[in-house]
């Protein structure tokens, strides 16, 4: 084995199609960092000599890897890993480059989602080019290809074989639900969110992959790929966050602390801290914007990407005119203490 410390780490039972190809890997307990000693011995018992590599394991080397007594993982996560009669995987990650595997794509995603690893804390370039299209379905995880063939089969045995998405990536707690959380609708979070501690997702709310939010907040909009909400910030009902996977754009957008996006509103900049953008306002990069001063009085015309992270501001549309005004925001949000505090 390598000498030198692995950026990450896991054992799981991964799902294969027809030909024995991974198609998704839940991995219970990922690791982050471990220190060489944990993991010499799986690594001596798969031979693994260094790399990023998802090695599928042997009966034999299961047996070693339990048997051994630096065993990094309770006995109770090797025994049923191994008495799963399911495909087992080791996967190694000596660096966080580009993922080239299924195995290494969902280790990160797991990161993500165990809080192991904040939103743009792992090269996730090229995920959607190295997983498939999945059928998720109440029998697992099937790949598209296969899965008229399944239907039949179900079909002829008398059952029905529910479908519940399909989509290259799971909802996120298939896998694991981290502490302090609610989320009204499980299908509306996916695998690789970082959901923080004190989050509460209503029905309408949804959080993408690399994406999430940092504390206690209330989220009824969508946080798109790659946006991090501040904590004791609130999206309203039916709230866009514009992510950077569709259009082309590169900028990352985020919320800072105790903010609020109204309902029906939206951003495209990114926000600083105790920013209010009202009901129905989708404030983009070109909006063009009226700064107004503490009086109400128009101090220039710009563009809202030059207030791109800048704390303490209101924006509104003008209800005689229609134009975009911003002036200093004097309200200070705050949730609803009783709605996150017993989550």
């Amino acid at each position: 084995m390598t000498t030198n410390a692995l950026h990450s780490f896991a054992l799981g039972l991964a799902t294969t199609d027809s030909a024995e190809n991974i198609i998704e890997v839940y991995y219970p307990k990922p690791m982050l960092n471990p220190a060489p000693e944990l993991v010499a011995g799986i690594a001596a018992a798969v031979g693994y000599k260094g790399g990023n590599q998802c090695v599928k394991l042997t009966e034999k080397q299961l047996e070693q890897i339990e048997a051994d007594a630096a065993n990094p993982f309770d006995q109770s996560v090797t025994a049923a890993i191994r008495s799963s009669g399911r495909r087992v995987v080791a996967t190694f990650l000596a660096t966080d480059s580009v993922p080239s595997s299924v195995g290494e794509v969902y280790l990160k995603l797991h990161l993500l989602s165990h809080r192991l690893c904040r939103p743009h804390a792992v090269n996730l370039q090229g995920a959607f080019g190295v997983l498939r299209n999945i059928a998720w379905t109440n029998e697992g995880a099937i790949v598209v290809e296969e899965l008229a063939a399944r239907q039949l089969q179900a079909r002829a045995e008398g059952r029905t074989l529910d479908v519940m998405s399909v989509d290259k990536f799971p909802k996120m707690c298939n896998y694991v639900v981290p502490n302090g959380i609610r989320i009204a609708d499980t299908a509306r979070v996916r695998l690789g969110a970082y959901v923080g501690e004190g989050t509460t997702v209503m029905h309408e709310g949804f959080i993408n992959f690399n994406a999430g939010t940092e504390g206690t907040a209330m989220i009824e909009g969508r946080i798109s790929a790659g946006v991090v909400i501040g904590t004791g910030s609130d999206l309203g009902g039916g709230c866009s966050t514009m992510g950077t996977l569709s259009g082309g754009g590169t900028a990352i957008i985020s919320v800072g602390k105790d903010c609020l996006i109204g309902a029906n509103a939206g951003i495209g900049i990114a926000l600083g801290d105790r920013c209010v953008v009202e009901a129905g306002l989708y404030v983009t990069g070109g909006t063009k914007v009226s700064l107004l001063d503490n009086e109400g009085e128009l101090v220039e015309l710009i563009k809202a990407r030059e207030l791109s992270g800048k704390s303490d501001l209101l924006f509104r549309r003008n209800s005689q005119t229609g134009a975009v005004e911003c002036k200093s925001n004097k309200t200070r949000i705050a949730l609803n203490e009783d709605l996150h505090s017993h989550n």
